[in-house]
């Protein structure tokens, strides 16, 4: 089936079995590979893996998990010797740079005619935004989507925040009304006083961009088939955007409720086969993520990785000599 349990057994046995031999790949990469090569054979089509480390501790650097400008380089290398039209994206990520996904997407639709996105478990913000510019979504039951509204990462007295351009936008219209009431200002003046010059125009341009390319995606590919495409287009990515009714970035948003909202979503569990292949990709991605530094994974069918680790750093106290344990009592 794939399962988590199923990977975690298969990978035991090879490891209690002594199946490894010196110069082998370590078998968590092999199980992964083979699964995501299953996928391929099964659809007929190239098969690349996008996965980070996102939903499993411990906590790595945000930057390290989000789609980068780093990431084009990935798919430009795992792409390099695939031919033919179609491409499955298997997609597992928290989101990050609408610019980044912007180049991400422009290189694939420059490679390949038929994109699908398959989302074995979460594709939020900015990687919704990736599955949306799919000629179709393949989701399951457990499978989920976010909203797409952009998020700023603030620096305030207590620290470092992501914090959604649309509450910014919306405190500050607060700060406007209760500031005329001059005894109020003393309480706002550390609030506003995070806010750049530049952060409120920012905001209206990221919230424009990422609604402005789903649209356009939507329209060109996952709708081109309907005369209405660009009002049903726009209708989803301002719905997709609207902070206001999901009030949280991180809702999630199963696949009967994306197609309430107007996309065209494919069962992943309507072939078996299939459903079982993509489970054993993302649990084995998984697997890999607790027993690697490994953090970012871009992969295609034949083995071809991009794979972003997280630096380990271990500190030593110099010219101190630790302090000899005390001796065991003396047996009586």
């Amino acid at each position: 089936m794939g399962t988590w349990g199923d990977i975690l057994a298969e990978l035991n046995s090879i490891l209690l079995g002594g199946h490894v031999k010196p110069g082998d790949p370590h078998p968590i990469d092999a199980i992964r590979r083979k699964y995501l090569k299953r996928v391929s054979e099964i659809t007929g089509r190239h098969a690349i893996l996008y996965a980070t480390r996102w939903t499993q501790p411990p906590a790595a650097d945000p930057d390290l998990l989000s789609i980068t400008p780093e990431d084009l380089q990935g798919f430009m290398e795992v792409t390099q010797d695939l031919k033919g039209p179609n491409v499955d994206v298997i997609l597992h990520s928290p989101g990050g740079s609408a610019e980044s996904t912007e180049a991400i997407v422009k290189f694939l639709r420059s490679r390949f005619g038929h994109i699908r996105v398959m989302v074995p478990h979460a594709a939020m913000s900015a990687a919704t935004m990736f599955a949306c510019s799919a000629n179709r979504i393949l989701m399951a039951l457990h499978s989920f989507l976010g909203p797409i509204d952009p998020q700023f990462t603030v620096q305030s007295e207590i620290g470092r925040a992501a914090v959604a351009a649309h509450a910014i936008l919306a405190q500050f219209d607060l700060a406007k009304k209760e500031c005329k009431d001059p005894s109020l200002l003393p309480a706002w003046l550390p609030m506003l006083r995070q806010y750049g010059p530049a952060l409120l125009i920012q905001c209206q341009l990221a919230q424009a961009l990422s609604q402005q390319l789903v649209a356009e995606w939507l329209a060109a590919y996952m709708l081109a088939k309907h005369d209405d495409r660009k009002e049903r287009a726009a209708r989803i990515a301002a719905a997709l955007a609207d902070h206001a009714s999901f009030k949280s970035h991180g809702r999630f948003i199963n696949r009967e409720e994306g197609r309430g909202l107007g996309l065209e979503i494919d069962d992943l569990e309507a072939d078996a086969k299939l459903y079982a292949a993509v489970l054993g990709v993302f649990h084995s991605a998984s697997h890999t993520f607790s027993g690697t530094t490994a953090v970012k994974l871009i992969e295609n069918e034949n083995g071809k990785a991009f794979i972003k680790q997280q630096q380990v750093v271990q500190i030593h106290a110099i010219g101190v000599q630790p302090k000899p344990l005390p001796p065991f009592p003396a047996d009586v």
